[in-house]
């Protein structure tokens, strides 16, 4: 029988319709702690500390995401924590009661193998030891489990297609997100000019805080998206940005498209303004697909480029290494600080997800188990 403490994990019984949906169905439940008798030499278990909540926990847990998890599972794609117990394989590389980071490509939901059970909204998980990184002291747990997701889907996007680089102008939506909050940090690591969009003027003035070289509030009186185009010209001098990094979708897209100069690069990155294009329950094809006009795509000479991280790494597992290695440097020598507004204990766990689905986030939200 293990020697370590019972805690508590919350439970995604069934995919729901939508988001909102999925939070009211979850549950906080007893959990057992692992038993090492049952676990691999290679494997690790780590006491979670901090769990991050995102986006894509809300998306995974209504079926709306590209992979689902087989529910019953526990959400939770990043935490961090210390390792409480490691088999004797795992100790040649990781040691008792050291911080780590779990890495949910390999361990978590969102991972392909067999530790897709293990959500960070949990007081323990297990991993294999290949999944766990040590967190250098710049970090708190709080900012490691905000870590690995957001900058490295900021990197994909900005430099592995992209390819951002020094001098050239971006625009970056919703940059008071994790994602975007972490691609105005890593444009600004490359040498490039960053123009910030958001909705709201006290979360502009943290982005700017975080390196942002300007910031425009695209929301007009009645909650719309306001025209923004002649903010951006002025700005870039009359001649639109080189790159634009579009998490946000909707008419951010459409106005986005007149911000540009000829041959600029379109990422899609994502859609949080119009979150509900697909199918709720797992079920495949998007409805309410978004559209771009194909007259403007034309005449601007765009390159359109679509930026699934996950997707692009599972079928190119070589854009892994690079990126992995790029972050963690940035982490260790402090060039990069992942910022966490909101953080509750486990017990809040849907309060703190509908801080995340409502927009009140601005970077990362995190659990304390």
């Amino acid at each position: 029988m293990s020697s370590l403490t019972p805690g508590h994990r919350v439970v995604v019984h069934e995919l729901a319709e939508s988001p909102d949906q999925a939070i009211d169905a979850l549950t906080l439940q007893p959990m057992a702690a692992p038993e090492p008798a049952t676990l691999r030499s290679g494997d690790v278990i780590v006491a979670v500390k901090s769990a991050a909540v995102g986006w894509v926990d809300l998306l995974m847990a209504s079926g709306q995401y590209q992979h689902m998890a087989e529910p019953p599972y526990t959400p939770g794609l990043e935490c961090a924590g210390e390792v409480v117990w490691a088999g004797d394989d795992a100790k040649q590389t990781v040691a008792l009661g050291e911080r780590v980071v779990v890495d949910g490509f390999l361990a978590g939901p969102r991972s392909l193998g067999e530790y897709r059970a293990y959500g960070g909204f949990a007081s323990y998980v297990v991993a294999p030891a290949a999944a766990v990184h040590a967190i250098t002291p710049a970090l708190s747990f709080d900012q490691a489990a905000a870590l690995l997701g957001s900058y490295e889907t900021a990197y994909h996007c900005l430099l592995a297609r992209g390819h951002l680089a020094a001098g050239e102008t971006v625009l970056i939506h919703g940059a008071s997100g994790a994602t975007g909050l972490a691609a105005v940090q890593v444009a600004k690591l490359v040498g490039a000019t960053v123009i910030a969009t958001g909705r709201h003027d006290d979360k502009l003035a943290l982005v700017k805080q975080h390196g942002a070289d300007h910031v425009i509030n695209v929301r007009a009186e009645d909650g719309s998206t306001r025209r923004f185009r002649d903010d951006v010209k002025a700005l870039t001098k009359g001649h639109g940005v080189d790159v634009v990094y579009d998490g946000v979708g909707g008419d951010i897209s459409l106005e986005s498209l007149r911000c540009v100069r000829f041959g600029a690069r379109f990422l899609i990155v994502g859609w949080a303004s119009t979150p509900l294009v697909a199918r709720g329950k797992g079920q495949r094809g998007a409805p309410n697909a978004n559209v771009l006009p194909t007259n403007l795509i034309m005449m601007k000479g765009l390159d359109v480029l679509g930026c699934p991280a996950v997707i692009s790494t599972v079928k190119d597992p070589s854009l892994r290494p690079p990126r992995l290695s790029a972050v963690l440097d940035w982490a260790r020598s402090g060039r990069i600080q992942p910022y966490v507004s909101h953080t509750f204990p486990l017990t809040e766990f849907k309060a703190a997800m509908r801080a995340k689905w409502s927009g009140e986030v601005t970077g990362g939200c995190v659990l304390h188990p």
